[in-house]
């Protein structure tokens, strides 16, 4: 049977206890409760033991100051510092422990990465995580938020997924990742196949877990057997020159990605669906919104589509679905309670609600939204993977009922 039942009945009688026993306290505590934070209800308890540390603070994006942390507290005489905060029950944040950080301003830092790389690091006793190539942070999952699991670890019948390298005449670029996924049982014999292409491809094959989603959802009939094409991208600044409302861009995709991809695998040309993360998503919009006959699924995960770089073209995507005489048939949407307001959040729920009543009134699409716990960045991406996957390429009725 437990002890502490709560982490403030623990620190009442560690506060009430003699000072030489207090760190003994400490370590029953955290043999007791080895994995934090401790959450009770909408109440989080962060905790962190070091020696020698002057100052520790927790990190997250959704604090509103600068630099966004939650000061820490150190329980006196032992090794333990700890902070409390109460969230939303299906908040999905991630979250760093800062150690002896200068606590300056973030916006006059000059070299914030050698400052990250000193003083921020995961919560080693949180094994919930997400990885990329150059940080891993630590994921704060509330009871009611959406799962969030390691994919890979999912005993189901797995995918093939082969790299090819592939150079654009109308974007100028050469030798480009290009990671298409087959789905578990692919026979270009006997079947053809969905093709959803994605941007951002080393997001989606890497942290996003796209291809183990994949695989889950087809194994559980929650997706159609899909082909999933995902190309690489270019720098973060070549981002938005590329992506945002670019014609070339599109030709690209149209005009040599689909039949490179129509000559290596058997797909049907008539069920084509794109999608992607940020402004991705915009390019994927973009290119339903050119050819909505073509690509008839789409998948915009926090498309910004407000105030900040290139507003002057992003404000105008609202209108265009409006006035758009087709759109794709199936439309998956998503936006982080906690991103920018005016760069994602608003003209996120405007464009939802205008997606919504054209479903409504015309009911020629089937759109559907989601509002994740969470603010913008890869952990809100993978938390809606699954269900954007499930939306655009259902099962069909005759195959859900196949044994």
């Amino acid at each position: 049977m437990a002890r502490w039942t709560s982490f403030n009945q623990f620190l009442n009688e560690a506060q009430a206890a003699d000072p030489d026993n207090r760190q003994t306290l400490v370590d029953d505590l955290l043999r007791e409760h080895p994995e934090t934070p401790w959450i009770e209800g909408t109440l989080v308890t962060f905790l962190f033991t070091g020696v020698g540390v002057e100052r520790v603070a927790v990190n997250l994006d959704i604090i509103e100051n600068d630099p966004p942390f939650i000061p820490m507290t150190q329980l006196e005489g032992t090794t333990l510092w700890y902070a409390q905060r109460r969230f939303r029950p299906d908040d999905l944040l991630d979250y760093l422990i800062v150690v002896d950080d200068p606590m300056t301003p973030l916006a006059s830092e000059q070299n914030l990465l050698q400052r990250i790389a000193r003083h921020w690091r995961i919560d080693a006793r949180n094994p919930v995580r997400m990885s990329t190539a150059q940080m891993e942070v630590s994921v704060l999952r509330m009871p009611k938020a959406r799962p969030f699991p390691d994919w890979s670890r999912f005993n189901v019948p797995r995918g093939q997924i082969f790299e090819h390298e592939f150079s654009s005449v109308q974007m100028h670029f050469e030798n480009r990742k290009l990671w298409v996924y087959t789905p578990p049982g692919y026979d270009p014999q006997a079947n053809t196949y969905p093709l959803l292409v994605l941007f951002d491809g080393q997001w989606m094959l890497g942290p996003l877990q796209v291809p183990y989603i994949a695989d889950a959802l087809v194994k559980h009939k929650r997706m159609q057997p899909t082909v999933i094409a995902m190309l690489q991208s270019g720098s973060q600044s070549q981002r938005v020159q590329e992506f945002v409302s670019n014609d070339r861009h599109y030709a690209a995709i149209l005009t040599e990605l689909l039949p490179f991809l129509q000559d290596a695998y058997s797909l049907d040309a008539t069920d084509l669906g794109v999608g992607g993360v940020d402004v991705g998503a915009i390019a994927a919009a973009y290119c339903a919104l050119r050819n909505p006959a073509v690509f008839s699924h789409l998948i915009m995960l926090s498309p910004p589509l407000g105030r900040g770089q290139a507003q002057e073209r992003l404000v105008e995507y609202a209108d265009r679905f409006a006035s758009a005489r087709l759109l794709p048939q199936r439309i998956f949407q998503s936006v982080g309670r906690y991103e920018n307001r005016k760069r994602f959040y608003d003209p996120g729920l405007a464009l939802g609600l205008i997606l919504q009543r054209r479903e409504i009134e015309r009911g020629d699409i089937d759109h559907e939204f989601i509002e994740i716990g969470s603010g913008h960045g890869l952990v809100a991406f993978k938390a809606a993977f699954p269900e954007a996957l499930a939306h655009i390429f259902p099962v069909r009725v005759e195959e859900k009922r196949q044994p």
